[in-house]
């Protein structure tokens, strides 16, 4: 019996067979090691209470998970959350940025020399100090695009609001006084009008998308360089002066860098046109908001309409908020169900990649 085994045509084959799965076992052992067990070792710390859980799990799954018990965010942010950041973040790999707050060197001092990455669960990350970060070696991450539907959402209902006179109007309503007549608080037509986008990246084009059935005659855009594809959104690339001077609104959607900074001044309100409606939906330092004030006080521009300010939330006795022709809101862009989740599941799954050897979905060059 023993010689049948022996001179069995098959036998090679069978011996062949059995060593690559024994060799495949040996290759698989180890990575399912580094995929499961040996990622629990490394400790997330999630900054804000308020993280969706289909994000939560994702980091979960793979890794041990710390989260504050406070919100990152305003006076809660700036006390109890930051005392419960410092104290958690020391030994962690990794830090999903759940904040408008700064990170400062003293929570990455305190977080030690084996955070590797950063992960902020916003579009923007000036706040992030991202010069540190790349001094000290740190990977940073953001959420960009998936945030651009809801924010050009939002940019259209301020080109609206503020050209249709709102604030104005629900002023009325509030007070049981409306304004009757023919020519009473007339707006400006966004229909044959020319709109000019400063910055056509991801929101800046869903802007585009989203006004065209408005019948704007005209599409303008300012930036470094052409973008490919603005053809297609029948967009044409101009200076930043010409933009200024031949737009009847004017939408900001730009991040906030050093080149950005108060780029909406006082010399370039004076290009503005008198009817112009301006709108930011970047970040608030891109306007320096006392030139700002002056030129909607004087009419020397129509009207704005802002999602971002400078500081946040606006104080409530601020002089902008005594214009009739300005209309604020206190940083909403993002703030749908949908948008927030997929901002946080993108936030996690860089931190997946990054702690687990793969591409990042979506780096930040520092």
């Amino acid at each position: 019996m023993a010689r049948c085994v022996l001179f069995c045509p098959r036998f090679p084959a069978m011996i062949t067979r059995f060593t690559q799965l024994y060799i495949g076992l040996l290759v698989a052992i180890p990575c399912l090691a580094t995929n499961g067990t040996m990622t629990k070792n490394l400790k997330v710390l999630v900054s804000s209470n308020d993280y969706p859980p289909t994000a939560l799990k994702i980091l979960e799954d793979h890794f041990t998970v710390l989260q504050s018990r406070y919100l990152n965010f305003g006076q809660e942010g700036s006390t109890l959350g930051r005392e419960e950041i410092l104290k958690l973040i020391p030994g962690c790999s990794a830090l999903v940025w759940i904040s408008n707050l700064p990170i400062t060197n003293e929570i990455l001092d305190a977080a030690g020399a084996q955070l590797k990455i950063v992960s902020t669960v916003s579009a923007g990350y000036n706040h992030c100090n991202p010069e540190e970060l790349r001094a000290r070696g740190i990977q940073l991450t953001n959420t960009p695009n998936v945030l651009s539907p809801a924010v050009a959402e939002v940019a259209v209902g301020l080109i609206l609001s503020a050209s249709r006179r709102f604030t104005e109007n629900l002023d009325q309503v509030r007070r049981g006084e409306w304004e009757i007549g023919f020519d009473k608080v007339l707006g400006q037509d966004l229909r044959d009008s020319t709109v000019g986008i400063i910055g056509l990246g991801g929101i800046g084009q869903a802007v585009v998308k989203r006004l065209s059935g408005f019948d704007v005659a005209r599409f303008i855009y300012s930036g470094h360089r052409e973008k490919p594809e603005a053809k297609a959104l029948r967009a044409e690339f101009v200076s930043q002066d010409t933009l200024l001077e031949q737009s009847d609104f004017i939408v900001a959607a730009v991040p906030l860098t050093n080149e950005t900074k108060l780029m909406i001044n006082k010399e370039t309100l004076g290009k503005m046109k008198p009817n112009a409606v301006f709108v930011n939906v970047g970040r608030g330092d891109l306007v320096d908001q006392d030139a700002l004030y002056d030129a909607l006080k004087n009419k020397q521009i129509y009207a704005a309409g802002l999602d971002v300010t400078t500081p946040e939330p606006l104080p409530k006795d601020h002089k902008l908020l005594t214009l009739p022709n300005l209309f604020v809101l206190p940083h909403i862009g993002s703030a749908t169900v949908r948008t927030r989740r997929e901002m946080a599941e993108l936030a996690a799954n860089n931190i997946v990649n990054g702690l687990t050897g793969k591409p990042l979905l979506s780096p930040v060059k520092l």
